[in-house]
C-alpha cells in the first residue's frame, strides 16, 4: 500500500473546532495529503497553506490547497510569509520533530498580532501505553498511535504546558482528546485521587498565543 493511504491521509476531524472561526489564512505543518486544511478551506473560506516533508505527498496536498512547501519546517522557514498567518496548525507533528521546541519559537514570526498556535500533540500516559510499560516493562514501537516508531519526542499534560510556557507563548486552552474508556483506568483515577485522570486521552488539544502578542 502506498504511504499516502492511510497515514497521511489522517483527517484530524477532532480538532477543527479549535480552529479560530474568523480565520482567513492558515498554515498546517505537516499537512500529509491536505485532507484537514482542505476541510478548512471549504467551511471557512480561509486561504490554506501547507508544509509536506514528502514530496508524493505534498502533490497531493497541493491539488487541495492554496500552497504547499515541500521540505522540512526548518528548510521551508524561509519561504513562509512573516506576520501573515492567523492560525499555525500542528496535528501530531511536534513529537517528529528532532526540536520540536526551536521550531515552536521560531513559527511565532509568522503569526500575526491575533494569530494563535493549534496543535494535538499525543499523551505519553495515555492508558494503554501507560499499562504497557509502567506494570509489564514493555516499550513497543508501532506503525502508529501513541509509539510511533517515527516519534523522536514525548509529551505529558504537564510537559505540554511547560513546553508552551517555555516557549513564549500563553495557554489558551488544554483539553484531552480521544479518550479511551475502561473500567480500570477509571478505577485507578479515583484510587489516585485523580492523579491518572490524565491517562484517559491519547492525544491533548492545545490554542496558544505568543505572550508578545497579548495586549495588558
Amino acid at each position: 500500500m502506498s504511504i499516502v493511504k492511510e497515514y497521511y491521509q489522517h483527517r484530524h476531524d477532532e480538532m477543527l473546532a479549535y480552529i479560530p472561526s474568523d480565520a482567513t489564512r492558515t498554515l498546517e505543518i505537516g499537512c500529509g495529503a491536505g485532507i484537514f486544511s482542505a476541510q478548512i478551506k471549504d467551511s471557512l473560506g480561509a486561504e490554506t497553506w501547507g508544509v509536506e516533508y514528502q514530496p508524493e505527498v505534498a502533490a497531493l496536498a497541493a491539488q487541495k490547497l492554496h500552497r504547499v512547501l515541500t521540505g522540512s519546517i526548518e528548510d521551508t522557514m524561509p519561504e513562509l510569509p512573516e506576520h501573515y498567518f492567523d492560525c499555525i496548525i500542528f496535528n501530531d507533528v511536534l513529537e517528529h520533530l528532532v526540536d520540536p521546541y526551536s521550531v515552536f519559537v521560531q513559527v511565532q514570526s509568522l503569526l500575526n498580532k491575533t494569530g494563535v498556535v493549534v496543535a494535538s500533540i499525543p499523551n505519553i500516559r495515555h492508558w494503554p501505553e501507560f499499562v504497557d510499560y509502567t506494570l509489564r516493562g514493555n516499550w513497543n514501537y508501532v506503525d502508529k498511535g501513541v509509539l510511533d516508531r517515527t516519534h523522536v519526542r514525548f509529551f505529558t499534560k504537564k510537559s505540554i504546558i511547560a513546553t508552551v510556557a517555555q516557549c513564549g507563548y500563553a495557554l489558551i486552552s488544554i483539553q484531552g482528546i480521544n479518550p479511551h474508556y475502561s473500567r480500570m483506568q477509571k478505577i485507578a483515577s479515583l484510587l489516585s485521587m485523580g492523579t491518572l485522570a490524565d491517562t484517559l486521552y491519547q492525544q491533548y488539544a492545545i490554542v496558544a498565543q505568543p505572550m508578545n502578542n497579548i495586549t495588558p
